[in-house]
């Protein structure tokens, strides 16, 4: 937990301390309550792991399916808005800000053929997500790689690729510090 919430801290200057982030911030809410609600899914107690991922929900404006899997110090900054599907899997140091959808595209017609199928997205370790990007399919993000403010990416993106655009296209590579919200500084400040 403390290795969590520090590498929050580091990622969010308006963090001031481990009590506020453990007291104010939803994402910590929001996963808190996913590693929950996944040990009832995994032990097969599919109806309470739901109740429990809803009330989270409720208490955060985040929803995370109690199947998705997440690795650590996932930091979902601001949050409201965030959809991570069932099928969902989440490297090490991810950041996602609000209004992400990780989501299928699959049709809500022949539910009973999509069972059991990877539908939604894996994010590598260290990815960085925008406000407001869609990020879609059973696909792959590599490692690094930084999807703009409301992209719209479904296709595999490659390791350190900048994803911009609807539909996202690679503009380079991580080796500049990155953007999410897509903000320049304003030239002679």
């Amino acid at each position: 937990m403390n290795n969590f919430l520090e590498s929050i801290i580091n990622r969010d200057p308006a963090a001031k301390s481990k009590l506020s982030v453990i007291l104010t911030y939803p994402g910590v809410k929001a996963v808190f309550f996913h590693r929950i609600a996944n040990f009832f899914s995994i032990a097969k107690l599919d109806l309470l792991a739901r109740m429990i991922s809803q009330f989270s929900r409720f208490l955060t404006g985040i929803e995370i399916h109690p199947k998705a899997k997440i690795g650590e110090n996932l930091f979902i900054d601001h949050g409201m808005g965030v959809v991570i599907g069932e099928t969902s899997e989440i490297g090490n140091n991810v950041t996602i800000y609000h209004m992400v959808t990780l989501g299928g595209i699959s049709p809500s017609i022949e539910s009973n053929e999509q069972r059991n199928v990877k539908r939604h997205p894996t994010l590598k370790d260290n990815v960085v997500v925008g406000s407001g990007a869609q990020v879609l399919g059973p696909i792959e993000v590599g490692k690094n790689a930084k999807i703009g403010a409301n992209a719209v990416v479904t296709k595999d993106v490659p390791e350190n690729a900048v994803m911009v655009g609807i539909p996202a296209k690679n503009v380079g590579t991580t080796t500049e510090e990155f953007k999410p919200y897509g903000i320049t500084p304003i030239s002679g400040k």
